[in-house]
């Protein structure tokens, strides 16, 4: 397993490269450090990313993971979604938040990147904890036509890290579950099983008039120790507007909880 990990050299980057490294020695893979140089940094030898990450890096080293740094010249989103395709897993990635710096890159068009990838990616935040355990992974039951990307990637880092999943669904007093909702529940607790991996079918009752989904199942991911909620990166069904904002807020959630997203 290779990991690509992009870096802007600062706080929310180092705490992704931390997560990378935690995942790259559970399966005994490497890290792929990468970083897109301005013009001016491309015409000199580069940055030193042991200034920005050398603690973390010489942790992983500790570990025995393999860190390969990349540096090329280029927009930041375009070179990263271009590493992407070179044999890459997974892309775990760090983000600032909306009020952050670098927002343009590493808040509000997160979401932008983590589709045009052609990997899973990780997102983890400014906030996420420096002590990783990557064992409870959250699934909400998605109405897309096709989680087939999903679930392969929730399968492959559970497997990797022996995590458990929760099969989560809010049920909603006065509102029926549509046949794609069950229809896909059924397929992920079907797949999980298959896999061997341990699994539990969460449903969460909650009243008619409420915060929303993406407050409710942060809350609920932050109470039960959840490492990461696993999600598909493109929205689904005609709300579009209203997924893609759903998909924003749980990206760059101040509580810090990684998201797993699918392409």
């Amino acid at each position: 397993m290779n990991l690509l990990c992009p870096t802007d050299l600062t706080l929310a980057a180092d705490v992704a490269l931390s997560y990378a490294g935690h995942i790259a020695a559970c399966a005994s893979g490497d890290v792929t450090l990468f970083h897109a140089l301005s013009k001016k940094d491309a015409q000199g030898d580069g940055v030193d990313l042991k200034k920005a990450h050398g603690s973390t890096l010489e942790h992983m080293a500790s570990k025995g993971v393999k860190v390969t740094e990349v540096q090329r010249e280029g927009a930041f989103l375009k070179e990263i979604v271009a590493e992407s395709g070179k044999g890459h897993t997974m892309m775990v990635t760090g983000t600032h938040g909306v009020r952050g710096l670098r927002q343009e890159v590493m808040g509000s068009d997160m979401l932008k990147l983590v589709r045009q990838v052609v990997v899973p990616s990780l997102v983890v935040q400014v906030y996420s904890p420096r002590t990783i355990k990557m064992d409870h992974i959250l699934m909400p039951v998605a109405g897309h036509d096709d989680i087939t990307p999903l679930l392969d990637a929730v399968c492959s880092l559970a497997k990797t890290c022996g995590a458990r999943v929760d099969v989560y669904q809010q049920m909603v007093d006065g509102q029926t579950t549509s046949n794609a909702l069950l229809m896909n529940k059924v397929k992920m607790l079907e797949r999980l099983a298959k896999e061997g991996i341990k699994h539990t079918e969460v449903n969460e009752p909650v009243e008619k008039f409420y915060e929303g989904f993406v407050l409710r199942t942060i809350r609920h991911a932050r109470n039960t120790g959840v490492s990461c909620i696993a999600i598909m990166a493109q929205a689904s069904g005609e709300h579009k507007k209203i997924a893609d904002k759903e998909k924003q807020e749980l990206i760059t959630n101040e509580l810090g909880v990684p998201i797993l997203c699918a392409v």
